[in-house]
């Protein structure tokens, strides 16, 4: 894992549980279980919600790679921690629970 994903993992753990997980020469990651957004490159790109709409209206809208059909917000605040705690919750509150897959 290199030094950019450490350095969301320590900002954004302070508002609960993150893990980053590297997926096709990216990275996931999730809030308390949930999927809230991806890292590509130095850059982390956050799921589009009503909150983080709200709270991250001034931020870049971009995709997050090559032939993504998600367009997603670019977070650069870190420094905000009541933004940031703000931020997951509400993401977390309006993102779908995980599917639980079926047995074969």
């Amino acid at each position: 894992m290199n030094e950019f994903n450490e350095y969301v993992r320590d900002y954004f753990s302070e508002a609960g549980d993150i893990v980053i997980k590297s997926m096709m020469g990216g990275y996931l990651v999730y809030f308390n279980g949930k999927l809230v957004g991806d890292i590509c490159g130095d850059e982390l790109f956050l799921k589009r919600t009503p909150t983080s709409d709200r709270l991250l209206a001034d931020s870049d809208l971009r995709y997050p790679y090559e032939e993504s059909k998600t367009l997603m917000h670019v977070f650069d605040s870190f420094d905000d921690k009541c933004l940031i705690q703000e931020l997951l919750e509400g993401m977390y509150a309006e993102l779908p629970e995980k599917k639980t897959k079926k047995a074969k």
